[in-house]
């Protein structure tokens, strides 16, 4: 993993509102030999129990939830603007019905046994700590509920401990 190096979570300065919000990011899984991989604007990062974390949300139809459900690991991958278009690619369709990530041309590598890609600029290996289902007696603001989940397909939460963050040399 030479194209990478390992910083500290402290020495971490980018901004999570950027890098989430606006610039995606890939969550990716594996299981049974195979990753699966989704586009994201949703998630954070923080400290929980004493750890730091990244916390994820996944709808109950996305394909990677199953690879994220049958996983304890997971990465976080962030690339620069020039891979806007894979990653839009990559949030519209589903590894169910073809190899997206075959077709993206983005090269699959392992750290600690987590899948991540070589083209990103930053790779977050997480270990899950918890998940549980949205439900929707629990929305304060009902607004967000019925804005956001005309479906009822509530996203699973997971906040998973940050083992390691790489950044590109």
């Amino acid at each position: 993993m030479t194209i990478f190096n390992e910083i500290k979570p402290e020495e971490f300065e980018q901004s999570p509102f950027k890098m989430i919000g606006k610039d995606w990011m890939l969550i990716t899984a594996e299981k049974e030999g195979k990753q699966n991989t989704m586009t994201a604007s949703w998630g954070g990062f923080g400290v929980m129990w004493a750890k730091n974390v990244a916390y994820i949300v996944i709808r109950p139809q996305r394909f990677t939830k199953e690879f994220i459900d049958q996983s304890d690991t997971f990465s976080l991958t962030f690339f620069d603007e020039s891979f806007r278009k894979t990653l839009s690619y990559l949030g519209a369709k589903s590894g169910r019905d073809e190899d997206k990530i075959g077709k993206s041309n983005l090269t699959v590598l392992h750290a600690d046994g987590i899948p991540l890609f070589e083209e990103a600029n930053i790779a977050i290996l997480c270990k899950k700590l918890y998940a549980q289902e949205y439900k929707p007696e629990c929305f304060i603001a009902q607004d967000l509920n019925e804005k956001w989940y005309l479906d009822k397909d509530h996203h699973t939460l997971y906040i998973a401990e940050v083992t390691k963050i790489l950044v590109k040399k």
